[in-house]
């Protein structure tokens, strides 16, 4: 029993890994240095929104053997008017992934260059190509685990660090179940969100729970997620210890002055090795979620040496790379490719919630009952809010317009997202099988 408990949570321990990479170092550290721990919060509401939707996707495939993209093209592809859904689902996906991919390139660069001086388009291009290779092999599973491991000390180290830094019970409980919004801090509390609830990852935990038991699956994705949300806010706690703007410089003496030099020259390696296992995932992600949507497991167009398939981690890498070798600045960079996942999210997040009501995919007895509904409703809810503050904001920044009221957005995306909430009821009724 306990060894069937503990390969479990090895196995969905992957779902942790591809949420902590330097996507999340730099967005709940930049978090932690810029307001303390009054983000904290987001965090919390991460973790529980990725427990929730990361459950609702592996039992798709669990209760009625499609995976998440295969249910969406059964659901959609059929119908003339509802036919580009699926490919609306792909293409969100899709820059969400390139989105990931500049912000894992330039992470790794960062962490190379934390502790050796090397020319950054040499490390760029070394990253690319060992990238390219590897999926090109298809050789990458023992790769991302020994690199998963360095991550996973990286992550103690952090931990140990918090812990060292005996921050107040009080105000770690203020700060994560007390919702602030400090003005200018809406791209960070999207930030963390995209860091945490990956939108990728709905289709990679759909994709790999064939052969499982709801048991086992529960189990096993709850402590790994539990666990990786632990070290996430581990994070928050070291970067709000930095006095000043955030740094990754600033991050490693933060790390050396708790724990001793060896600490700083881990975060180096950790970076690293987060942001080129990162930089594998994200395109592989990417192809298995075209074939999903666009084709299927059987489909030899589709297979993992068809052009199809290469092309789509292809573009997905090659992007990341250009924009690594462009020397865009990777702290603004990442914080802002993970304030796009947090966009992406809600679009994600509705069609799984009503994956997950339809009576025709998943019988009786795998559709949500009342309080899963009740939940996911929230967290879906809580996620469009967030999506349609942003955009709102980056509308108004677009248009020459200031925003000085934040409660004011806040309201208007209130309602915004409320008038959404009565037309989708009406379709998870409709696919539950009520007739109001």
């Amino acid at each position: 029993m306990f060894k069937s408990r503990l390969l479990s949570i090895l196995f969905w321990s992957v779902i942790a890994a591809a949420f902590i990479g330097p996507g999340t170092v730099t967005t709940a550290a930049s978090a932690g240095a810029a307001f303390g721990y009054d983000l904290l919060w987001a965090l919390v509401f991460s973790i529980i929104a990725t427990l929730v939707l990361q459950e609702a996707s592996s039992r798709i495939t669990i209760i009625s053997g499609s995976n998440l993209g295969e249910a969406i093209r059964k659901q959609y592809f059929d119908i003339p008017h509802l036919r580009f859904i699926p490919y609306f689902v792909f293409t969100s996906i899709f820059i969400g992934c390139v989105a990931y991919e500049a912000g894992n390139i330039l992470g790794a660069v960062a962490g190379i260059t934390l502790i050796l001086d090397f020319p950054s388009h040499i490390v760029t291009l070394s990253i690319g190509c060992t990238a390219a290779i590897l999926l090109y092999t298809g050789s990458t599973g023992t790769v991302v685990r020994v690199l998963g491991g360095i991550v996973g000390v990286m992550g103690i180290s952090f931990l140990t660090t918090a812990i060292l830094l005996k921050p107040s019970p009080g105000e770690l409980f203020a700060g994560g179940f007390v919702p602030l919004f400090p003005t200018g801090s809406g791209l960070l509390i999207l930030g963390l969100i995209g860091t945490t609830v990956v939108p990728y990852n709905l289709f990679l935990g759909s994709g790999i729970s064939r052969g499982h038991t709801l048991s086992e699956m529960r189990f096993g994705l709850t402590v790994a997620v539990l666990l990786g949300g632990i070290i996430s806010m581990a994070v928050l706690v070291v970067g709000a210890s930095i006095i000043g703007s955030f740094s990754y410089e600033f991050l490693s003496e933060t790390l050396s002055g708790q724990l001793g030099p060896w600490s700083g020259i881990l975060l180096g390696v950790g970076l690293f090795a987060a942001g080129l296992t990162s930089a594998i995932t994200a395109p592989l992600a990417a192809a298995i979620t075209a074939r999903s949507i666009l084709g299927n497991s059987n489909d030899d167009r589709w297979s993992e040496s068809s052009p199809r398939y290469r092309v789509v981690w292809g573009v997905v890498l090659l992007t990341g790379l250009i924009l690594g070798l462009t020397r865009v600045q990777p702290i603004p960079a990442i914080i802002l490719a993970q304030a796009l996942n947090g966009i992406v999210l809600p679009f994600a997040a509705v069609f799984l919630l009503i994956a997950v009501n339809d009576r025709a995919l998943m019988g009786i007895t795998g559709l949500n009952n009342a309080l899963k509904n009740i939940v996911m409703c929230l967290v879906v809810f809580i996620a469009i809010v967030l999506g349609v503050t942003n955009i709102s904001r980056a509308a108004a920044n677009a248009l020459g317009f200031v925003i000085t009221n934040e409660a004011f957005l806040l309201i208007a995306a209130l309602l915004i997202s409320s008038l959404l909430a009565f037309p989708l009821w009406k379709i998870i009724a409709k696919r539950r099988g009520y007739s109001g």
